[in-house]
């Protein structure tokens, strides 16, 4: 009988130091931390001298999608991410039972309007075909971006969870096209206008399209900044604060100013 409380205690003992682990502080001097390219593994590799002055050397691991960087934060694999949005977060958790959190925000992606096969918005005409994103969160941006361009009008108050569902007038019966965001920037060819988020125009080099975009003070731009985040418990860890100290910084600021220009806008 005290052999079998002995090896109960045990396990309490383990499993109790096994969860504490998984939500104590970040102690380490190496944060790794996850990251989409552009522009958020940039910003990070200009902040690594920085972050290094503080006693941290930043290990970035490039992602191409959207769902791993998450699943890697949720499972310990890294320290932080760096690619989403706190609607995205959140979208995320509910599908995947997690508790991941953001510990702050660094940037804004405007979405614009880009030329396809027309290069001004003043040639919009009727039947005229216009790419959006098809996941819900940006799409929504889109339809809100056309409405303020007087292109579409959508039920009120619909705000931020807008679909098509929600146009409720379109006097030019424009065609909407819902595409994979990371994808439109290749079809400026197959349509006369494309709303692309301003990481992947980046990516794709076509910045130089741009029509119109999100204004730095819309709703979109509170909504929708750009986070780091973490695991629920660690955001007030030394080095995840030493890590938003330096991202929140002027020196970064002024960089993504300077490399990004109106296509990413730091929101600190």
């Amino acid at each position: 009988m005290k052999k079998l409380i002995t090896l109960v205690l045990i396990f309490v003992t383990a499993f109790t130091l096994t969860a504490c682990t998984l939500k104590e502080d970040i102690n380490d001097s190496t944060i790794k931390i996850g990251a989409t390219l552009v522009p958020h593994a940039e910003i990070l590799e200009f902040a690594k001298a920085e972050l290094l002055k503080k006693g941290y050397t930043l290990e970035i691991v490039e992602f191409t999608d959207y769902v791993l960087p998450n699943d890697a934060l949720a499972n310990s694999e890294l320290d932080a991410n760096f690619f989403q949005h706190v609607p995205y977060l959140n979208s995320y958790n509910e599908a995947h039972d997690t508790a991941l959190v953001s510990a702050g925000s660094v940037h804004f992606e405007p979405l614009g309007i880009y030329a396809g096969t027309k290069s001004s918005l003043s040639e919009v005409s009727t039947g005229d075909s216009i790419a959006v994103p098809n996941d819900s969160s940006n799409l929504a941006r889109a339809l809100l971006l056309l409405e303020a361009n007087g292109l579409i009008t959508l039920k009120s108050g619909v705000g931020v969870n807008a679909t098509v569902l929600d146009i409720v007038s379109n006097p030019l019966n424009l065609e909407i096209v819902e595409i994979e965001a990371a994808g439109i920037a290749s079809r400026l060819d197959d349509v006369e206008y494309a709303v692309i988020n301003g990481n992947y125009a980046l990516s794709a080099n076509v910045t130089d399209k741009l029509l119109v975009s999100e204004a730095t003070n819309s709703v979109a731009a509170v909504t929708y900044a750009n986070i780091i985040a973490v695991r629920s418990g660690t955001e007030e860890s030394p080095a995840i604060v030493a890590l938003l100290e330096v991202l929140q910084s002027d020196a970064v600021s002024n960089f993504i100013t300077s490399e990004y220009g109106i296509s990413v806008v730091p929101v600190f």
